[in-house]
């Protein structure tokens, strides 16, 4: 961990507490930082899914009953592989 010295707006601290639900002033800037982080990197994620194209063209058709996947022995081969 690093240690700094900042000044901060005690409103905004006690806001982002309440909203955070953190105990101390370390824990709510903290969790702040880290939600902050959290969040670009979910838009930087959002943002590299709209990039690529999807084709859903008879994609109802790929798990609807008597196409797709077939899960009947999911269960088993589950357990097969346990045992294993």
């Amino acid at each position: 961990m690093t240690r700094i010295t900042v000044d901060v707006n005690p409103d905004w601290l006690d806001a982002a507490r309440d909203v955070l639900g953190t105990d101390t002033k370390v824990a709510t800037i903290n969790t702040a930082l880290r939600s902050f982080a959290q969040r670009k990197q979910a838009a930087e994620i959002v943002a590299a899914l709209d990039s690529v194209s999807v084709d859903f063209t008879s994609s109802d058709r790929g798990w609807g009953y008597g196409g797709g996947r077939d899960l009947s022995q999911l269960t088993q081969e589950a357990l097969a592989e346990k045992a294993a």
